[in-house]
């Protein structure tokens, strides 16, 4: 019997419906009662990885502790359990292929002829299991994208299946994720969606397990016994999952309905001890009773997509929650910014975030959003692009250098304040390319920086960027007062810059927002909501005066 047992996630139906917050809400319960728990991705589209993809396309890139450029879900994952990934937690068909031709050239198959059927699915299993072959996990979770019945998934249900059927019982099963949709003419939720999912899932010769319903309205008992009838499951394996207010109240919602419980059963695993969720329901008191609210500015490029940024919008929930107060984020385009309505844009902001960002356009808003912090006084955080835009502002508003900027923007500035890196220069290839992953920083003694992760001497943080903080203008900068708070000592790359008289202004080349999770909410992100609530309250007290 394998140490290691597996759950697996489809979904019917439509796309969208949520499939990594159940994944990440079940492995929580299950890590709450015990089990070491942790949770994979597995992409049917072509791309190698979603780094060369514009967020438009598919959201944030998120990146793990080891350079691997992922899929948004991880971040998920990552803030559900405080656990780490790596590259092994998310799998595309374009590396599956890649991986396999690969072997092909270097004659691993002895002549045979590649087929999707075995050299694919044994490929994908082979990756499935690497996590639960390392020993460190009693369950792997894999969540598997698209929708059944897609071209692109089929070799991936076709893996599970032979996989389910190697495992044995027990030993593995299968969460389905549908829609009961409500149609609002016949005032009733309707059930043919999900049987005629359940039925596509057989036919590539899954049985579901367990059925996840998402739905706007109460499923009734009734509604229930024929899902599991007609569906061919248990009664208590058909699980609601109603619209949530938020997304971390779904493993509370889960833990109700019983789907750990079930998931613990079908895979002859003990259901004792309950779940210790002390944590997560204290956090969830906190979002839920704040005791004031503040107005963030979050200016972009991509705000149209709110999951561009994702997971600096939950850095910010995590934040708000450790600080007792409500976080509205207010969506900039920088785009849209211009001198002439620059005060009319930041009215009524108690904090500005620019984001990190590629390309040239929307850079001239961020640079007057940048200016306007630093003069107004007003907390600001700068990431990655961010962080350069006032690097940029500063060397042309204090060093009176009218065209700093970036060589990204214009590669003919006569001071390119941001440029790219020397081992940058000869590369081609766009894709896993940049710096990427951890990277250490040591911090100043006595720096704003320095106060916000409590004195440590070292941190490390997650990159993701190819140009970088031009040395050769650091004294200049330095003299003009911007204080560069933390270097890389490998490099002698600037990772933190910051300005002494403001109330809180910090830049970072790095993305603090990857680490933020539930259980730990990241210090730059706690700090930079303290001060914002601060600003807001001295602001207040002024105005009472």
């Amino acid at each position: 019997m394998p140490a290691t047992k597996y759950i697996f996630v489809t979904g019917g139906v439509t796309s969208s419906l949520g499939k990594g917050i159940i994944a990440a809400s079940l492995a929580k319960l299950l890590q709450a009662r015990g089990y070491r728990t942790t949770i994979q991705k597995l992409d049917p589209y072509i791309n190698v990885d979603p780094g060369t993809l514009n967020p438009y396309e598919h959201g944030e890139c998120y990146v793990t502790d080891d350079g691997a450029e992922t899929d948004l879900d991880l971040g998920h994952y990552e803030r559900f359990l405080n656990v780490r990934t790596s590259q092994a937690n998310n799998v595309t068909t374009g590396r599956i292929y890649q991986s396999v031709i690969e072997k092909e050239r270097r004659g691993e198959f002895l002549g045979k002829t590649v087929q999707v059927v075995p050299h694919i699915t044994n490929e994908i299993k082979e990756r499935i299991q690497l996590l639960g072959n390392s020993g460190e996990y009693d369950i792997v979770i894999t969540e598997i994208g698209g929708t059944v019945g897609d071209i692109e998934s089929l070799p991936y249900i076709e893996a599970v299946r032979q996989l389910l059927w190697e495992l044995g019982d027990h030993n593995g099963l299968v969460i389905h994720l549908t829609l009961v949709p409500y149609l609002s003419a016949a005032a009733e939720l309707k059930t043919k969606p999900t049987q005629h999912s359940v039925k596509t899932l057989m036919e590539s010769g899954i049985k579901a397990d367990i059925l996840v319903c998402r739905t706007e309205h109460e499923i009734s008992e009734e509604i229930k016994q024929k899902l599991a009838l007609f569906c061919n499951v248990k009664k208590e394996a058909v699980i609601q999952s109603i619209d949530a207010e938020t997304i971390y109240d779904v493993p509370v919602m889960m833990q109700e309905e019983g789907l750990d419980t079930v998931a613990l059963e079908k895979l002859n695993l003990p259901p004792q001890p309950n779940p210790d969720l002390t944590l997560w329901l204290e956090f969830l008191k906190k979002l839920k009773n704040p005791k004031d609210e503040v107005n963030i500015g979050l200016i972009g490029k991509y705000v149209e997509l709110q999951d561009s940024y994702k997971s600096i919008q939950e850095a910010l929930i995590h934040a708000g929650a450790g600080n007792e107060v409500k976080v509205n984020v207010v969506s900039i385009h920088s785009e849209h910014i211009s001198i002439n309505n620059l005060k009319t844009k930041m009215a009524g902001l108690d904090g500005i975030l620019v984001a990190p960002g590629f390309g040239e356009r929307g850079i001239e808003g961020k640079i007057k959003a940048v200016q306007y912090a630093r003069e107004n006084g007003i907390p600001f955080l700068g990431i990655c692009l961010g962080m350069q835009m006032a690097v940029i502002e500063f060397a042309r508003n204090l060093l009176g250098y009218e065209d700093a900027n970036s060589t990204e923007m214009n590669p003919q500035t006569t001071h390119p304040v941001i440029d790219l890196m020397e081992a940058q220069k000869t590369i081609v290839n766009m894709g896993g390319t940049m710096r990427l992953g951890a990277w250490d920083c040591e911090l100043s003694e006595g720096t704003l920086a320095h106060k916000v992760y409590k004195g440590a001497a070292t941190i490390s943080e997650r990159h993701r960027h190819r140009y970088e903080f031009n040395n050769d203008y650091k004294s200049e900068l330095e003299d003009a007062g911007l204080i560069t708070s933390g270097i890389n000592a490998e490099t002698g790359l600037v990772e933190i810059i910051e300005i002494a008289d403001h109330p809180w202004f910090i830049g970072v080349q790095y993305h603090p927002e990857y680490k933020s999770t539930v259980g730990s909410p990241h210090p730059l992100f706690v700090s930079f909501v303290g001060a914002v609530l601060a600003y807001k309250k001295e602001r207040s007290n002024a105005s009472l005066a």
